[in-house]
């Protein structure tokens, strides 16, 4: 008897100290955490980042390129003058220095529109970007409130099992003393203690896998995996059919893969008219102010010199590929057959869209009817256990059929909470490929 009331000791020990000093993480602050800290979320934010870099007028090939140039020479030579008449004169370490600078612009007045295109391209590019950003924050979410809802269905088997065991051990009271007035035998005795062991194993298997979920959503949070414990919350509102009519309407226009299909296209066309833009001519100014001096030592002929010039030059310049080989008809070619493979993509979306929604709506509809029976069970179960309990009670019923109520009442319990958290994931898939999943609340 000492060493099961120690063993009880220790069980309430931690499951104290798994109660104390635990903070309630709600729904709208895993959220929040998760749009700053997920690591999925932020590599996305990042690459938003660079396509909106992308499509900055500084990478558009608007603005003309202007270049700074700037040199000097130094030249050491010996000079043999030999002329035809007179003496031959020889000079010996003879200087010259020669200094230039200048500013150089080159600026594309026409290109054939492919500047045009190409910046149109970027820009939707970075509203691709966006919409893959926003997939994996859906994705994200949908990840981290299927382990939220998780703890909070563990969470909840938890208080049922450590309601069990209190009824079990009960019952070991109930038979020790009936055993020490001589109105059961001891193995009346020995089968309490043993569902009081297997309730005891449940209960701390359940509170290692809670703890294990706990930390699976601290790593999607970036929380300290070790954190201190929390609650979470266990209400759950799931949305009227009358507003999940209007979400179903409304796919073609918010589901994100539709979407992306449909900005792929749009960049797809951008990509022929830019190869279009091969056939045109390429018009271009340039323009620059340069400076230069040169010194020269002097000669037997000619005495040393400086001469330093600058000024302005600007001029236009035209260049058409009157034929290039055919490449430029190659990439318009295969830019049409691209463009054509997107919509093929986009034709297949739209088909998987309308079988996933509907699978998802037929999921989510049967979850909330088992949802509805599971409730009934509960109800009917527990009504059992009561009446049981009170024939237990005053004798007329075995131990074991007592048990056996217990064990329905536990079953019907757990199976509800499962029900309960699978309607509500099964909502979140629906409200995710009708493109509201970031618009409700959860």
């Amino acid at each position: 008897m000492e060493k099961y009331s120690s063993f009880f000791i220790v069980l309430l020990f931690i499951s104290f100290g798994m109660h104390s000093q635990e903070e309630v993480l709600t729904k709208e602050e895993v959220i929040a955490r998760a749009l700053e800290e997920n690591f999925g979320i932020r590599i996305s934010e990042n690459n938003v980042e660079i396509a909106d870099n992308n499509q900055s007028i500084l990478n558009s090939g608007y603005l003309p390129r202007i270049q700074a140039l700037a040199g000097t020479t130094y030249d050491l030579n010996d000079r043999l003058t030999e002329p035809e008449e007179g003496e031959t004169f020889t000079q010996s370490g003879i200087e010259s220095n020669r200094y230039n600078a200048s500013i150089n612009l080159n600026y594309t007045l026409f290109d054939g529109l492919g500047r045009l295109y190409n910046f149109k391209s970027l820009k939707q590019q970075y509203n691709l970007s966006k919409l893959d950003a926003r997939e994996t924050i859906e994705n994200s979410i949908l990840q981290i409130m299927s382990i939220y809802y998780e703890i909070a269905r563990l969470s909840e088997n938890l208080n049922v099992l450590e309601e069990t065991l209190e009824i079990s051990k009960n019952r070991v009271t109930r038979a020790q003393y009936q055993f020490e007035y001589g109105q059961v035998n001891n193995l009346v005795v020995l089968n309490a203690r043993v569902d009081v062991n297997n309730d005891s194993v449940a209960l701390i298997e359940s509170q290692q896998q809670l703890r294990n979920t706990k930390r699976d959503l601290n790593v999607l949070l970036n929380r300290e995996v070790t954190d201190r414990d929390y609650t979470v919350d266990t209400t759950i509102n799931f949305i009227s059919e009358l507003v999940l009519e209007d979400y179903l309407t409304s796919v073609e226009a918010n589901n994100v893969s539709l979407l992306q299909a449909e900005s792929n296209i749009v960049i797809s066309d951008y990509d022929i008219k830019i190869a279009k833009s091969g056939y045109l001519p390429s018009i271009g100014l340039t323009g620059s102010y340069g400076w230069n001096r040169n010194r020269s030592a002097a000669t037997a002929f000619f005495p040393g010199s400086t001469t330093t010039t600058d000024g302005l030059s600007a001029g236009v310049n035209l260049v058409w590929d009157i034929f290039d080989g055919g490449s430029t008809s190659v990439q318009i070619q295969n830019a049409k057959v691209r463009y054509e493979n997107q919509e093929i993509i986009k034709q297949q979306i739209e088909a998987e869209i309308e079988r996933d929604v509907a699978n998802a709506l037929g999921n989510y509809r049967n979850k909330l009817f088992i949802l509805n029976v599971q409730e009934e069970n509960v109800a009917t179960n527990l009504d059992n256990f009561n009446r049981s309990e009170e024939q237990y009670k005053l004798g007329r019923i075995t131990s074991i059929e007592f048990r056996q109520a217990q064990i329905n009442l536990l079953n019907a319990r757990t199976s509800l909470n499962l029900a309960k958290y699978d309607a509500k994931l099964a909502e979140l898939q629906v409200l995710q490929l009708t493109g509201q999943l970031l618009n409700v609340e959860l």
